[in-house]
Parts: structure tokens; C-alpha cells; sequence
């Protein structure tokens, strides 16, 4: 049986969540969530607990996968998610254009506009160089932090570029002179 879907998942105070057929809808303070359920697999409330239970074995690849996702749920609507990025490079930066953009310098010919979608924040320091990506849907949070670091990949080279915080980077060795 699933070690990560056997655990119990706690429901703070002003978290509730709603099954429709087979969507979880998981709301907290910070907003609402919701999830696909497949079938096969239910949620069953204990005492102040959630727990994921499948009906065969059939549905053992989704179990785990489910408790995960519900629990993630719970912990955005709760404290939310948080990605952050650094940007390296003479003149590389970043700013907030309005509420729903960020622009981007890094390097090319132009600056480019990353439009923000909903329920995405970023905060940008003052020095224009680190961002903080938050949401309370953490696949979402994650697919953004990672769409802007390939706007400029860190360089293997140089190690210039868009990078997520404390990412370590193998710097590789240029070529030499020929002899």
C-alpha cells in the first residue's frame, strides 16, 4: 500500500473542502483550490483529519498522487506558495509594469513582458535582481517560476542568467589557447 497515501492529512481551523463527483474544491483563507479526483479514489473526513481511500488495487498509482495534491491544496489556502528567482548579469533586471506584468532585461535586443496569470503574485526587490513568485496553487507557482527562468537559462559558461534561489551551477572551463 502507498506509504504517502496512507497519511493522514490535518485540516487546520477555516479549511473546508467539498467532493463534486470528481473534483475536490479545498477552501482556506487565502483563496480556493480545486482538484481532479479519479475515480476509484474517495476523500473520508475523521475528527479534524482527511484521509485518501482507494477501492482496489487498481487505483494504487493514484493514490499517493491524490494525497499529495489535496494536501498541497491545504497548505496554499493556508500559507501559500513561494518561488524565488535571481537574476545574474551586468544590466540583467526585472520590474513590475502596472499590476499583472513583469519586464524583463536580460540581455537581448528587447525587453521582454511576461504577462501574470491569476492568482500569481511577484514581488520584485529593490535592487530589481531577486523575485518572489507566491500563489496558493503550487503546480502554478512552479510552472511560472520556471517559464521565467528559461527566458534566460543560466549560462554554463558564464553563469549569467535567470536561476532559482540557492541553485547550484557547475561553471565549465573555456577553451584553451592552442599550443
Amino acid at each position: 500500500m502507498s506509504r504517502i497515501g496512507k497519511k493522514p492529512i490535518t485540516l487546520p481551523k477555516g479549511v473546508t473542502f467539498a467532493v463534486d463527483g470528481n473534483t475536490v474544491r479545498v477552501k482556506g483563507p487565502k483563496g480556493e483550490v480545486t482538484n481532479h479526483v479519479p475515480a476509484g479514489v474517495s476523500l473520508v473526513q475523521e475528527d479534524g483529519t482527511l484521509l485518501v481511500k482507494r477501492e482496489d488495487e487498481s487505483k494504487r498509482a493514484v493514490h499517493g498522487l491524490v494525497r499529495a495534491l489535496v494536501n498541497n491544496a491545504v497548505e496554499g489556502v493556508t500559507k501559500g506558495w513561494t518561488r524565488e528567482l535571481e537574476i545574474v548579469g551586468i544590466g540583467y533586471r526585472a520590474e513590475l509594469k502596472g499590476k499583472g506584468v513583469v519586464v524583463f532585461t536580460l540581455g537581448y535586443s528587447h525587453p521582454i513582458e511576461y504577462p501574470l496569470p491569476t492568482g500569481i503574485d511577484v514581488a520584485i526587490d529593490p535592487k530589481q535582481t531577486k523575485l518572489s513568485i507566491t500563489g496558493i496553487d503550487r503546480q502554478k507557482v512552479g510552472q511560472v517560476a520556471a517559464e521565467m527562468r528559461s527566458l534566460r537559462p543560466p549560462d554554463p559558461y558564464k553563469n549569467k542568467g535567470v536561476r532559482y534561489a540557492g541553485e547550484k551551477l557547475k561553471k565549465k572551463v573555456g577553451k584553451t589557447g592552442a599550443k
